[in-house]
């Protein structure tokens, strides 16, 4: 049996009616949405608002770096607990050479958050509030 003998059209008809059907609900709901939805031309309504207040004011807030290094830390330890996770389901199968790799993996983690304790990169006070501790 080779590859060609197991493709032909009637393998491949659910599909193409599924992926009909998908494109259709899509145009009939955007067209439905077209057709039936309100058209506002109010000098107010190209505006953008929060919960019904129009802005006032400059609506570009700086944020310091801190909050963005947070959230990229957050991001790439909490990774460690996917992958981790998906080790602890196959623990059986992956044995001790499984096991060493995880243990490998997690050192690394705990090298690179001793890595940015070091540097204190994790430290959120400012310079003058470290200078006064100091």
């Amino acid at each position: 049996m080779n590859y060609s003998d197991t493709i032909d059209s009637t393998n491949l008809l659910p599909l193409i009616v599924y992926f009909g059907a998908v494109i259709g609900i899509a145009g009939v709901m955007l067209g439905c949405a077209y057709l039936l939805g309100q058209k506002h031309t109010a000098k107010a309504a190209d505006q953008p608002f929060e919960s019904g207040i129009v802005a006032a004011g400059d609506v570009h807030v700086r944020f310091f770096v801190q909050f963005y290094l947070l959230a990229i830390f957050f991001v790439i330890f909490d990774m460690e607990s996917v992958f981790l996770f998906a080790w602890s389901v196959a623990l059986q199968e992956a044995g001790w050479p499984g096991f060493i790799e995880a243990l490998i993996f997690i050192l690394i983690l705990i090298s690179a958050l001793l890595y940015l304790w070091a540097i204190e990169a994790l430290d959120w006070r400012t310079r003058r509030q470290r200078n006064i501790r100091s």
